[in-house]
């Protein structure tokens, strides 16, 4: 719910501080839009330059990957600000998709990078902290599905209504 501000001259304060907001979302949105578009000619680009010329096929897909992975973050925020626009709410739950996708990433990553010379000290303490960190994130969106929408968990039964027309017996004819 969002908070209703006070009434100041019929409204129109209201009314264009959400015209500012909305505004502001557009702007957003905007500068994703552009920066998927920038995301996805420069990893086309280096895509074409590595194969024109002597390349390392690991460092050819981390990149590809890394930039990827970036650009899925660029599509789901774009989704978070356009349902912010839609509903007029902010929803928790598309930031920690978001955060999950964000921290997998960073985990598949770090993982390739450090398969050849793994050392506890550093790569081993970022996966444990990133491992927590997502499990962390996923407990919060399970929690945060559980608390605003209960029917999708907790299912009527069917014993508990009354029957329905189509499933009572229906007496058979001529026997």
């Amino acid at each position: 719910m969002r908070p209703i501000l006070p009434k100041i001259e019929g409204g129109r304060l209201q009314g264009l501080l959400q015209l500012i907001e909305d505004g502001i979302h557009l702007v957003v949105a905007a500068l994703l839009v552009l920066l998927a578009g920038v995301l996805t000619v420069g990893v086309v680009h280096d895509v074409i330059r590595s194969l024109q010329g002597p390349y390392h096929e690991e460092a050819v897909v981390l990149s590809a990957v890394d930039i990827s992975l970036v650009l899925f973050i660029v599509a789901e925020l774009l989704h978070t600000v356009r349902l912010t626009i839609r509903n007029q709410t902010l929803d928790a739950e598309p930031f920690l998709v978001v955060g999950l996708i964000a921290g997998i990433r960073r985990v598949l990553i770090a993982t390739a990078e450090a398969e050849k010379s793994f050392r506890w000290n550093v790569e081993g303490i970022e996966l444990l902290t990133l491992a927590a960190l997502i499990l962390v994130m996923a407990i919060a969106m399970y929690v945060w599905r559980r608390c605003m929408r209960p029917g999708d968990y907790f299912p009527l039964q069917e014993e508990t209504r009354s029957p329905s027309p189509a499933s009572s017996p229906t007496p058979v004819r001529g026997s």
